[in-house]
């Protein structure tokens, strides 16, 4: 639990709206690789080739919350915050409204997504097959 709230004050991030464990940030490129927390690139394939991702995104399109919660599970960590980012932080936003019930741990939106890291300076880097790119 202490580990969840050191993430939380270290990436700034506003009180959950509902009982649900959704929170909102806006945190650096920086801040996101460094946190202790399972960052999960939601964006199409084509997405992420055109505008890159972060180095330590899992790539991982959702497309249906069923099969985006069975493909996700493999990689959560017992205690270990679920941060989503997508192009601009719409998808992102519903998506993690949606998952959150069915995760034990609290769920990041990454506000403003890519666009705004990259509005921010960060130039992302290539996808890789190894993150989850299926077209790289």
């Amino acid at each position: 639990m202490l580990r969840i709230l050191a993430t939380c004050l270290a990436l700034s991030l506003a009180l959950p709206v509902q009982a649900q464990q959704v929170y909102t940030a806006q945190p650096s490129a920086q801040q996101i690789q460094d946190a202790p927390m399972l960052v999960v690139d939601i964006r199409q394939p084509h997405e992420w080739i055109e505008t890159g991702v972060l180095p330590n995104a899992l790539l991982l399109p959702f497309n249906t919350p069923e099969q985006f919660l069975t493909d996700l599970a493999p990689h959560l960590t017992p205690g270990q915050p679920v941060a989503l980012i997508c192009r601009t932080g719409n998808r992102t936003a519903r998506a993690a409204q949606i998952i959150a019930p069915a995760l034990d741990v609290p769920v990041i939106d990454i506000a403003g997504g890519m666009f705004r890291l990259m509005g921010a300076g960060y130039q992302p880097d290539r996808p890789r097959r190894a993150q989850g790119c299926t077209i790289c």
